[in-house]
């Protein structure tokens, strides 16, 4: 029962085939013998969870159970969980216990999900690799020298080595969908404002956006039901009436228009990764499709235009962090300029005080109208690239990522690094949901197809996504050791 997908725990549950109890004790049991090769998890919240797993049980036996009562999942340790250590992967926040839930937490409660515990990831969601760990570097289940991807590595792995049936992720320029592409999985991001953003700790709040880990599209349709909507509380949620993401999984792709973009299949793609999205889209034209080639003609002004934009508004939010109000303090501070360096020196990362200088200098004047006010307006070109493409098309098909997963350690340069999310930085820009679905493999590590479509559109999205693997088994692949 513990390799079944979330749909199909679901359906078990409400069945009465086993027990929310069963399930989340066979979890804990899978994450104490098998985490430790990995490193997913930060925080393991075994007592609680089964506490929740007796409550669920006893609602189902009482008839008052929705679909998702008693199933288990894990959150990445960037979402506020009240009463439990909640650290994005930083020494800055290593002993903050969040006083309140997220918005998706409160969600996620109120239709009966069960959290295991917080995942592992890359420092306050800064990274392409989830080496930046203040917690360690995760490794990736299919092989234990391969990084699991960033900055949700820690989600992603755990889905994949089957510690968890699904989990939560954010991504800030692709980073849910580059490690499910790297660990085999399926990952989406929603358009941006679909999933309230409170209580997530900020990166870039112009980008960051939570969505859902699964090992099938169905999966991700399920937990997107139940995070989507609007939300007072942040004000670049959007009012809008949240669809059932399940009722049109099944539709016929016949009459379906597919573009493929030319500036995802140039250089830096890795052969084997580009044969791979190849023989995935003839699939879909087996089905019914049509596939033309479009164009995104700012493609290649995307990772230095994100570069620009995210860490200045990084700058901005982790102001905030500076040994006075919360988090990590320096010992016997001289003065309040002392505390302030010491404190923000010593509780941040390598990666995280790159970004901060980074955005800093974009910031400061005489440079603002050279960097932030002409990467704003790079950004607004590449949104309208792909406003004119869906104009042409249903749906854009590439790579998720370059390669394949690289070896830990091997991409020390930052520049190599950000080059990584080549893919997935435009997608965030413009705001359009993308989902990675696993679509073969390269010397055993896997790759993910990336599905992207207009704003609001997860319903198609997850549709067309659902449709491919019904008539494949990529997403059924699991890694050798983690079987069973």
């Amino acid at each position: 029962m513990l390799d079944l997908t979330l749909a199909e725990m679901a359906r078990g549950l409400t069945s009465g085939e086993f027990k929310s109890v069963d399930l989340v004790r066979g979890f804990l049991d899978r994450i104490q013998q098998r985490d430790a090769d990995i490193n997913s998890f930060i925080t393991v919240t075994g007592d609680a969870a089964l506490e929740q797993a007796e409550a669920a049980d006893a609602a189902r036996a009482k008839g008052n159970a929705g679909s998702l009562t008693g199933v288990p999942l894990a959150l990445k340790d960037i979402f506020c969980t009240e009463g439990v250590l909640t650290t994005a992967a930083s020494k800055m926040l290593a002993n903050f216990v969040s006083p309140y839930n997220a918005t998706v937490v409160e969600k996620l409660n109120s239709v009966g999900t069960i959290s295991l515990g917080k995942t592992n990831m890359d420092e306050f969601a800064m990274g392409s690799s989830n080496e930046n760990s203040f917690f360690g570097a995760v490794k990736n289940p299919w092989d234990h020298s391969l990084v699991p991807g960033g900055s949700s590595g820690g989600s992603a792995a755990a889905v994949a080595a089957g510690l968890v049936p699904a989990a939560l992720g954010t991504d800030t320029g692709g980073s849910i969908r580059q490690p499910a592409a790297f660990c085999g999985i399926t990952g989406l991001k929603p358009t941006y404002g679909r999933v309230s953003r409170y209580g997530i700790i900020a990166y870039a709040s112009s980008l960051d956006q939570a969505g859902p880990f699964g090992r099938s599209a169905e999966d991700c349709a399920l937990l997107l039901n139940a995070i989507a909507g609007h939300d007072g509380r942040d004000s670049t949620s959007v009012s809008r009436v949240v669809p059932d993401y399940t009722a049109e999984l099944a539709q016929p792709l016949d009459g379906l228009k597919i573009g493929l973009p030319v500036e995802y299949f140039g250089d830096g793609l890795d052969a084997g990764v580009e044969q791979a999205v190849r023989e995935a889209v003839k699939v879909y034209e087996s089905l019914g499709a049509q596939v033309v080639d479009v164009s995104l003609p700012h493609t290649q002004l995307a990772v230095p235009a994100y570069y620009v934009i995210a860490p200045a508004e990084a700058s901005s939010n982790l102001a905030r962090y500076d040994g006075v109000r919360f988090g990590h303090r320096c010992d016997s501070p001289i003065d309040l300029e002392d505390l302030y360096k010491r404190s923000r020196g010593e509780g941040f990362g390598e990666e995280v005080k790159r970004r901060i200088l980074m955005g800093t200098h974009t910031l400061s004047e005489g440079f603002y109208d050279a960097y932030y006010r002409k990467a704003q307006q790079v950004r607004r070109l590449i949104r309208q690239d792909f406003l004119d493409a869906f104009d042409k098309v249903d749906v854009l098909m590439g790579p998720a990522a370059p390669t394949p997963a690289f070896k830990l350690g091997e991409q020390a340069d930052p520049v190599s690094m950000y080059l990584q999310d080549i893919y997935t930085i435009a997608i965030n820009l413009a705001g359009i949901p993308g989902i990675s679905v696993p679509a073969g493999f390269v010397d055993n590590r896997p790759v993910g197809l990336q599905i992207l479509g207009p704003h609001f559109g997860e319903s198609h999205l997850l549709n067309v996504a659902h449709v491919f693997q019904q008539h494949t088994d990529w997403h059924q692949r699991r890694p050798e050791q983690y079987q069973g």
